[in-house]
């Protein structure tokens, strides 16, 4: 899988307090590791959307990640709100993950990374166009 990075996102993630750093930083590891892991993703775009690191496959819908300082113990992954990945990961993952309405998994500063969770859920979103005709995603 090819990986274009992105200097803006790398600049970005350096601006961030060092504790959130640390987990975007591991985050945006997973979201790699998961596409090169997710077949049919040969190439993952890094860029920067509403000024937020995120990532970008043609088979895929857009992951984006961020912090914000009027929730400062929470960071959290977004995906694009009129899709069905948000209702379908609370369906697969409902005990293990917080969400914020239908764009968001919530994750918190002081908890280790989910990173199995996770990944189920950045498979789905990195294959998104090939099954979103599939109930519940094919899960």
């Amino acid at each position: 899988m090819e990986f274009i990075k992105s200097d803006t996102v790398a600049q970005l993630l350096d601006r961030y307090p060092p504790r959130v750093r640390q987990k975007l930083k591991a985050l945006r590891k997973l979201i790699i590791d998961t596409a090169k892991e997710t077949e049919g993703v040969d190439k993952l775009v890094e860029t920067t959307k509403w000024g937020e690191p995120s990532y970008l496959t043609k088979t895929g819908s857009t992951i984006r990640m961020d912090w914000k300082q009027n929730t400062p113990d929470s960071y959290y992954l977004y995906f694009i709100c009129n899709t069905e990945l948000v209702n379908t990961f609370r369906i697969m993952l409902g005990d293990e993950l917080q969400f914020e309405s239908n764009r968001a998994i919530r994750l918190d500063l002081k908890e280790q990374i989910p990173a199995l969770a996770l990944k189920r859920c950045l498979t789905l979103a990195l294959s998104y166009k090939k099954i979103k005709h599939l109930p519940l995603l094919g899960i």
